[in-house]
């Protein structure tokens, strides 16, 4: 796969070198069991560079933190947006996650020319858009999008940790950790998880 170095938005086409505004966009939480799925879209200034963005997987939580607080502070502009738990169970995770990311580009206070989404699969939106896969490790404002949605659904996990103290979401962040399938099995289902994903049906069948 291309690296950043060597990856170049005129690959994707003719349209893509030229002039304009471009979002970089990407999703955090569809493989939880519980809470929203979270998108976030983000459009960088070529003049205010912002060191060492990265996908947030392969960044610790202190990291994202700091260049999630970088990326408000420098960038032209960015957007969070969430899809809900209601809307995963009714749509499914892959429509409720491209709903997110649109929400995410029409949250931005400067409409882009051209979008760039991460994975293969893009968001029904008014401008061209193009999905990169791994392209949160090609694209610094992708990678920047990365960050700002993983550190949003962090904090609405703590959040749930302490509403849904006996479910540890602080610590396993809604995965179907061994820890986190124990209290499904004890506890059953709370309001935060995700019906229509198989350990939660599961949990509610059981109980």
């Amino acid at each position: 796969m291309p690296s950043r170095r060597s990856f170049r938005l005129e690959q994707l086409g003719p349209e893509w070198a030229r002039p304009g505004l471009v979002a970089g966009v990407d999703e955090a939480g569809r493989g939880p069991l519980a809470g929203p799925v979270f998108a976030a879209a983000v459009i960088l200034d070529e003049l205010r560079p912002i060191r060492g963005l990265a996908d947030s997987k392969a960044l610790g939580a202190r990291r994202r933190e700091r260049l999630a607080d970088e990326i408000r502070a420098h960038a032209l502009c960015c957007a969070v947006a969430s899809a809900s738990v209601e809307e995963i169970d009714v749509l499914n995770i892959l429509q409720a996650s491209l709903l997110a990311m649109r929400r995410a580009v029409e949250g931005l206070r400067l409409r882009p020319h051209r979008v760039v989404v991460d994975g293969n699969r893009t968001p029904a939106l008014a401008m061209t858009v193009a999905a990169i896969v791994k392209g949160d490790a090609k694209v610094a404002a992708i990678s920047a999008a990365s960050i700002l949605a993983k550190v949003e659904r962090d904090r609405l996990c703590q959040t749930l940790h302490e509403t849904y103290p006996a479910y540890g979401f602080a610590s396993h962040k809604g995965y179907p950790t061994p820890a986190h399938l124990a209290a499904l099995a004890c506890h059953g289902p709370c309001a935060a998880h995700r019906r229509s994903f198989g350990p939660v049906r599961l949990a509610l069948e059981r109980a």
